[in-house]
């Protein structure tokens, strides 16, 4: 059999289940999910095996009319993560309206060289009528070659999906081993599901102006790990909340986080949270460098 190999860019508004539908084709959690809009911060790769496909899923930070310069790095590492894709997936909540954020996106991508397929989520909370719409909405603005109705969340339409997108993909070798589901670092991953668990928890509370830094990573002999993060807000507020009343949501976080990291890896971890204040960090090159984006002027 001749292997296939492919790069597929993830693409849409905040919140449109981007990193749910990644997770879901993968096979397991790669990328971190929340509730919350603009939980993928930069662009990550998801490695996903499908006959003799390998599918580069490339999950994309939501695209939306940056504001400030973290707003604008996420943006542009969003359009970056797309380039040179073999096929370029819008997916939309399909539960939502198309507003201004979608139709934004939708225009930027009119244009694009790529083939374009649809990808219409959570239809396990929409109804048909307004999927139909939407779908027929859509391709009136731009020629998708296909369209897609499925809940990552649940997984319905996911596999179907998965076969097809592997169909698409050009004869050549495989880039990652069989094994390997990302191209994090499990000192990158333990960032993101750390920084998941601070927006599961805190919800509206915490403005995404945080910043979670891995600043130890360390193989214990037992075979267990130690990780140390660093949790940066803007204000001594903040950091009051992160806490919590004697410490106890911090422990909370850190508990969540930890014990997702323990599952995942089938191994001890030892998390170890602190939180600091430090205004304008989103103004420091290095927090950037961190966080795997680009500084954008």
């Amino acid at each position: 059999m001749t292997p296939h190999c492919g790069l597929v860019a993830i693409v849409g508004a905040p919140n449109a289940g981007k990193s749910t539908l990644v997770n879901q084709l993968v096979g397991q959690k790669v990328a971190a999910v929340s509730p919350k809009a603009q939980t993928t911060r930069a662009k990550l790769l998801g490695v996903a095996i499908e006959g003799e496909a390998q599918l580069l899923l490339v999950d994309t930070p939501g695209i939306f009319e940056p504001q400030r310069r973290l707003d604008r790095a996420m943006v542009a590492a969003a359009w970056s993560g797309a380039e040179g894709a073999d096929l370029l997936c819008l997916v939309v909540d399909g539960k939502g309206g198309i507003g201004p954020r979608v139709m934004a996106v939708v225009d930027a991508i009119a244009h694009r060289s790529e083939p374009k397929w649809l990808v219409l989520n959570k239809v396990d909370v929409a109804t048909k009528e307004k999927l139909l719409v939407h779908a027929e909405k859509l391709n009136a603005a731009v020629p998708f070659a296909e369209t897609w109705f499925v809940s990552a969340e649940t997984g319905d339409g996911v596999p179907e999906l998965k076969r097809a997108l592997a169909a698409q993909m050009p004869a050549g070798p495989w880039h990652y081993p069989e094994d390997q589901v990302s191209d994090a670092s499990e000192r990158a991953l333990a960032t993101e599901i750390v920084r998941e668990h601070l927006f599961r928890q805190l919800h509206a509370e915490l403005p995404y102006a945080s910043l979670v830094d891995t600043e130890a990573f360390e193989e214990r002999a037992d075979g267990s790990v130690e990780i140390r993060q660093l949790i940066t807000v803007e204000r001594p507020t903040q950091r009051a909340i992160v806490l919590g009343k004697g410490g106890q949501q911090l422990k909370r976080i850190g508990a969540a986080a930890r014990t997702e990291l323990a599952e995942l890896w089938g191994r001890p971890v030892h998390l170890y949270l602190h939180v600091k204040v430090k205004a304008g960090w989103d103004e420091d090159r290095e927090a950037y460098r961190g966080m795997g984006l680009d500084w954008v002027d």
